[in-house]
């Protein structure tokens, strides 16, 4: 489980002074502006680096973390964990506390969602375990007490009346109590289900294929401000958009998985950059969001690559502070060599770069570890004297 803080470049993050000139009258007059290390030919690019203290004690993580949501309103972060015996959800602070945890009618925990208003705290996690409790996707409320069932415990299918799920991979609530649902990690269906607050089917899309609208492990889902769900397809190394309201496919994004598919979609407070996880490749793409009309095809804007083997599975984005939390499952071995680490940006923007020193591994109690890499600030350099990591 790891956290990156977000860096906006601006005049507050370590300036540097750049003499611009400019012809006015016929003559040159110096212009002394301030800008950023971090100077963007296209736009304010964002940085950020590994938040190594966070969470305040690592102890806490028990077993692998599969999925984590940020309940931003309440500045709470839920990860879910897998293992015997151990609890499968554990809360903390945005700042890294913990506070508590609960192991209530969880069994094998692959996504979360933290839905909540001014009126009511709810987690909803999707449970793809083999026992009386799996094939569900399940509401609690912020102490773990079962709110709601969704699908029939313990056993999967394909039915619509009653909804069954196989393997239901992730889910987005709306503010509005509407709920995605992206079915099928590798079982019977590969759907992407919406329902009403009340659990009504009000469109559904898919089935296994690799033509428009159809899925091969849908594994991630969101929706963007504008009214477009977003669906990691993974098995078709693509994201599929679909409109939020008819359901309609609107395009998909292939040019930018060639090596691999994506495993996790999220959106930036600010709507306009989408942070995709890369699970196998052990990254994460920092992509242009496209404004309404025409998705477009992938544009990255920035990669941040992680410690080889420290697979991200899930994630999710703090809609207050925009921290990245990333749930990682990799790292199965006390000792190993992460390579080198950097982020990577445009060329023809970068001006300042985040340098990965040491690996800290190893914080387990069991098979599972938890590794972290550290960050560290270097000195300004040009573009070409940059490690580019493809």
């Amino acid at each position: 489980m790891a956290r990156f803080w977000v860096c906006v470049a601006g005049a507050g993050f370590f300036l540097a002074y750049l003499v611009l000139h400019s012809h006015i009258c016929g003559s040159s007059l110096p212009l002394r502006l301030h800008f950023a290390f971090k100077f963007s030919w296209r736009a304010e690019e964002i940085l950020y680096r590994l938040d190594v203290d966070w969470p305040t004690y690592s102890e806490y993580f028990t077993g692998a973390t599969f999925c984590v949501a940020v309940d931003s309103l309440n500045e709470l972060v839920y990860v879910a964990q897998r293992g015997d015996n151990i609890p499968k959800v554990l809360v903390f602070t945005e700042d890294g506390y913990f506070l508590r945890a609960w192991n209530y009618t969880v069994d094998t925990p692959h996504g979360i969602f933290a839905a909540s208003t001014l009126h009511e705290q709810s987690v909803w996690i999707t449970d793809v375990g083999s026992g009386s409790y799996g094939h569900t996707v399940k509401k609690y409320n912020s102490f773990g007490d079962l709110v709601q069932i969704l699908g029939t415990p313990g056993k999967k299918g394909t039915g619509l009346n009653p909804l069954q799920f196989d393997n239901p991979a992730e889910l987005f609530v709306e503010d509005t109590g509407d709920i995605y649902i992206v079915d099928g990690d590798g079982g019977l269906n590969n759907r992407l289900i919406k329902l009403s607050q009340d659990f009504m089917i009000l469109w559904l899309r898919g089935e296994n294929g690799t033509e428009p609208a159809k899925f091969n492990i849908p594994h991630s889902v969101t929706v963007d401000s504008v009214g477009r769900v977003w669906v990691a397809d993974r098995g078709n190394r693509r994201i599929q958009v679909f409109d939020k309201d008819t359901g309609e496919w609107l395009g998909a994004w292939n040019d930018c998985f060639a090596e691999e598919g994506p495993s996790a979609v999220r959106f930036t407070p600010d709507g306009k950059r989408l942070i995709i996880a890369q699970l196998n490749l052990s990254r994460l793409l920092i992509a242009a969001a496209p404004p309404v009309g025409n998705i477009g095809n992938c544009s990255v804007i920035s990669t941040i690559q992680l410690a080889d083997q420290v697979l991200p599975h899930l994630l999710d984005v703090s809609q207050k502070t925009g921290a990245i939390y990333v749930a990682e499952i990799g790292a199965k071995q006390g000792h190993m060599n992460p390579g080198p680490g950097w982020l990577k940006v445009p060329e023809a923007s970068l001006l300042f770069r985040w340098k990965k020193e040491r690996l800290v591994v190893c914080i387990s109690e069991g098979p599972q570890y938890l590794c972290l890499w550290l960050a560290e600030k270097t000195e300004a350099s040009s573009p070409t004297d940059v490690h580019s990591h493809g």
